[in-house]
């Protein structure tokens, strides 16, 4: 069975500017499963001693940089023979997870010695995909092949794909594909408030909300499966966790495609920039001494709000459609500032998530007022960006407020076709 899962898609902080070129880079990876050989098994241990290797002489000389490491491990990784390609690769890896550690010291994390802990090859080098089959390089001379997947073959066969480097585990081949995405001249913007229990998506004219209460279940489920575990023994609680971890990851990121998938369907369509909100460092609100209860903080801690973001920036980024990502600042006070008035709105502990309009006289749900918020803040921002191609409009419109009532549906996660209108 295979599945397309993210490789990677921005690198340090993304700005407006960079969603607004006429050319995206973007990249994803198909994933499959395989059965390896004995000669593939042994490539994978000896990439990750070379990995290693390069880790020691890395914390050796206290250095990070790609060249430095390489001039200083290089010759010294000829003994393990080969294609010399993967010494390059293993060099890269080790700098990777150097310049992580550093990182990590740097921002006052615990760290400790750093290792590659299972064997693994990662490469861009000497590998061709032809025939249906991934044919890559061996050790001892001569080509090793793995047959492709129908899914991943009908991947790899859309236009204008390159394919960039493939990496193997043990049970696993993920091929990494990238391709220039022509960007998408928006009309509007749509915002997308995410919370615990839901994905809030639309604008003034129409919004609709997700139902995610099926991964709070699975977290809960999970959580008290793991909690039930008796037997005294590490290794078995350990590897028990990790099966049923595992298990929760992909059933929660299933329910997050289906969802994140009809978002960017629906902004395509529209041609509407989405608009997200920086949510990180949420995880400090949540934490032992708060006044919360237990309970309480592992529901909040388990959120995956991160993974919600993934899947859509890689999505809307393979298609060409811009992400905007408002700061802190520019997002204050979304939830509990009329859409339509810019007036505060007052809070009933009896409606729960209604707030109230003493000047509009309206009532909302706080999910919906955030992401409307969120749409307009975000088109004053995506229309400044544009001016210098001529005169754009919406600004005004932006803070005009809603001419209508705004339309809300709302979605059920797991059965996406229904909804209510």
């Amino acid at each position: 069975m295979s599945e397309i899962s993210y490789a990677g898609l921005f690198h340090g902080n993304t700005s407006l500017l960079e969603t607004t070129i006429p050319n995206l880079l973007a990249l994803k990876s198909v994933k499959q499963g395989y059965r390896p050989t004995s000669e593939t098994l042994e490539l994978l241990r000896l990439f990750r001693l070379m990995v290693n290797d390069c880790i020691d002489i890395g914390l050796a000389s206290d250095t990070t940089a790609m060249k430095r490491l390489s001039i200083l491990s290089y010759g010294k990784l000829e003994r393990y023979g080969g294609y010399s390609g993967y010494r390059l690769n293993a060099i890269s890896k080790a700098a990777g997870i150097l310049a992580a550690r550093k990182k990590s010291i740097r921002r006052g994390y615990p760290t400790k010695t750093p290792a590659l802990s299972k064997p693994l090859l990662v490469s861009s080098y000497g590998f061709k995909v032809e025939d249906g089959k991934l044919r890559f390089a061996l050790k001892a001379g001569g080509f090793q092949l793995i047959s492709l997947t129908p899914h991943t073959m009908r991947v790899l066969s859309e236009p204008n794909l390159r394919i960039r480097s493939f990496t193997l585990t043990q049970k696993s081949l993920s091929v990494c594909i990238s391709k220039q995405a022509l960007e998408v001249e928006c009309e509007g913007t749509v915002g997308v408030d995410r919370n615990l229990r839901n994905l809030t998506v639309g604008n003034e004219h129409c919004v609709i909300q997700h139902n995610l209460s099926k991964t709070v279940k699975i977290a809960e489920t999970t959580t008290r499966i793991i909690g039930s575990f008796r037997r005294d023994d590490v290794k078995v609680r350990r590897r028990l966790a990790s099966k049923y971890g595992r298990r929760r990851r992909y059933r929660t990121q299933h329910l997050l495609h289906n969802v994140t998938k009809q978002i960017v369907t629906q902004a395509l369509t529209r041609r509407e920039a989405i608009v997200l909100e920086t949510i990180e460092g949420i995880r400090r609100l949540y934490r032992r001494g708060n006044g919360q209860g237990r309970s309480y903080r592992r529901r909040m801690n388990g959120w995956s709000f991160g993974e919600a973001q993934r899947q859509i920036e890689y999505k809307a980024r393979w298609v060409g459609l811009p992400v905007i990502r408002l700061s802190r600042s520019e997002t204050k006070g979304t939830s509990v500032v009329c859409s339509q008035c810019g007036e505060r709105l007052q809070e009933d502990k009896r409606l729960r998530r209604k707030l109230w309009c003493g000047k509009c006289r309206t009532m909302t749900d706080r999910d919906v007022v955030a992401a409307i918020n969120l749409s307009q803040r975000g088109r004053l921002r995506f229309d400044r960006s544009r001016a210098h191609e001529g005169p754009q409009g919406g600004v005004v419109e932006a803070v005009k407020g809603n001419p209508t009532t705004t339309v809300l549906l709302r979605v059920d996660a797991p059965k996406p076709s229904q909804r209510k209108t």
